[in-house]
C-alpha cells in the first residue's frame, strides 16, 4: 500500500537550534526544509510555493529579517493560500502587531514548548488546508456555472436566430438580412459614441436583439409580406402592426424574459418603424424618446432594404442609398447618427458587400449541390 507523500513545512531561523527544536516536533507529519535567513527563505518559496504547508519565521536574521520577507509576501497575496507564523524571542505589542498587520496567522513566543506549538500550528493548517479546499471547490463551482451559463445564453441566442431567420424566410429573404442587421448594429455600437457606456456584453446583446426587429411578421398574411407591387391603406395599416406583434410573440415565451436579450429585443420589436421627427409608428416616438439601440436598428434596417432585391424592388447602390437616406426619402434619422453613417459610409459598404457576396456564393453552392 502506497504512503501519503508527507507535505513540506519551511523553517527559517540563522540559529541552528531552533532550526533542529522546530524540526524534531514536526519531523514525523512533515517534510522540514530549512532556511537560514530570508533570502533562502524567498528562494525555498519560490520553489514550492502553495505546495508549503506552512512558513514558521524569525524575526531577527541577517541579510534580510522576517518583516521584509513578511512585507514581500503580503505584496504577493502568498499568506491567502500558505499560514505564515512568526516565531521570536522579542514578543513585543509593536513586533506582533506589525506581524497580524503584515497577515501572520499567529505569533508564538520563544522558548518554544514542543506539544502546545504543534497544537497551535497543527490546528491552523487543518483549517487553512480546508478553507483552501472549499475555496478551490467555490472556484470550480463558479467556472462551471459560469461555463453553463454561457452554453445556456448561446443556445437562446441560437433559438432566437432560427426564430427571426424563419421569418425572413416567410418574407422571401435568406436569412442574411438579419445577419446583416446584427453586423451593422454591432458595427455602429462600437465604432461610434453611440455605443460609449455600454459594456461588451451589452452591444453584443443588442446585437443579438436586433436580429429579433422583424419577428413580428409572423403575424402578416403571405399576401401582404410577399406582394410584388405597391400595398394599399389598408394593407400598409397590417403591415405596421408586425411592430406590437413582435412585442406580444415576445411576451408570450416566458423563457426568454429572463434572458440578457429581451428588454432590448423587446424596444427594437416595437421601436424600429419610429422616426426622429416624429412620424414613424406604433407609438410616434420623436427625437431622444426613442432608445439608440432601437434607432441605429432602424437605419440599419432601411439602409439594408435599400441595397438589397426585394420582391417589390431592385437593389439600390450603395452611393444612391446613401443619397436618399440624406435626403430624408425614408423618413428622418438623429442628424448625429446620419453623421456617423457618412462618416463610416465606406467601411459600411465594404462591410455589406462582404456579407452580401458572401450570401450569393452560399446560395449558389446550395443551387449547385
Amino acid at each position: 500500500m502506497a504512503t501519503q507523500e508527507k507535505r513540506a513545512l519551511l523553517v527559517v531561523d540563522d540559529v541552528e537550534l531552533n532550526r533542529v527544536i522546530v524540526r524534531e516536533v514536526f519531523r514525523d507529519e512533515y517534510t522540514i526544509l530549512e532556511a537560514k535567513n530570508g533570502k533562502e527563505a524567498l528562494e525555498a518559496i519560490e520553489a514550492y510555493g502553495e505546495n508549503l504547508a506552512a512558513v514558521l519565521l524569525d524575526v531577527i536574521m541577517p541579510v534580510m529579517d522576517g518583516f521584509e520577507v513578511l512585507e514581500i509576501l503580503n505584496e504577493q497575496n502568498f499568506m491567502e493560500k500558505v499560514p505564515v507564523f512568526l516565531i521570536t524571542a522579542e514578543c513585543t505589542e509593536e513586533s506582533t502587531l506589525r506581524g497580524y498587520e503584515l497577515g501572520v496567522m499567529d505569533v508564538i513566543e520563544r522558548p518554544i514548548i514542543p506539544h502546545i506549538v504543534k497544537k497551535r500550528i497543527e490546528s491552523v493548517i487543518e483549517l487553512c488546508t480546508m478553507r483552501n479546499h472549499l475555496n478551490d471547490q467555490v472556484a470550480w463551482q463558479e467556472v462551471k456555472l459560469d461555463e453553463k451559463t454561457k452554453e445556456i445564453q448561446g443556445l437562446n441566442n441560437a433559438m432566437i436566430g432560427v426564430l427571426a431567420t424563419a421569418i425572413e424566410f416567410r418574407d422571401c429573404e435568406s436569412g442574411e438580412h438579419v445577419k446583416r442587421i446584427h453586423d451593422l448594429t454591432l458595427f455602429f455600437l462600437n465604432k461610434t459614441a453611440f455605443g460609449k457606456g455600454l459594456k461588451a456584453q451589452e452591444i453584443e446583446n443588442i446585437a443579438t436583439a436586433a436580429i429579433m426587429h422583424d419577428v413580428g411578421k409572423i403575424a402578416i398574411p403571405d399576401y401582404i409580406l410577399n406582394k410584388p407591387g405597391r400595398l394599399t391603406a389598408e394593407e400598409f395599416e397590417i403591415m405596421k402592426t408586425h411592430t406590437v406583434r413582435g412585442c406580444e410573440l415576445l411576451d408570450q415565451i416566458d423563457a426568454i424574459h429572463h434572458n440578457s436579450v429581451y428588454r432590448y429585443a423587446y424596444d427594437i420589436c416595437r421601436h424600429h418603424h419610429e422616426r426622429w421627427d416624429g412620424r414613424g409608428y406604433p407609438d410616434g416616438l420623436k427625437g431622444d424618446e426613442i432608445a439608440p439601440w432601437s434607432h441605429i436598428v432602424a437605419l440599419a434596417d432601411v439602409y439594408d432594404a435599400l441595397t438589397s432585391d426585394r420582391v417589390y424592388k431592385k437593389a439600390y447602390s450603395h452611393e444612391k442609398t446613401m443619397e436618399m437616406i440624406i435626403n430624408g426619402e425614408c423618413g428622418t434619422f438623429n442628424p448625429l447618427l446620419i453623421q456617423e453613417f457618412l462618416r463610416f459610409s465606406e467601411e459600411i459598404k465594404g462591410l455589406m458587400q462582404i456579407r452580401q457576396s458572401g450570401c450569393r456564393d452560399g446560395r449558389r453552392k446550395k443551387n449547385q449541390a
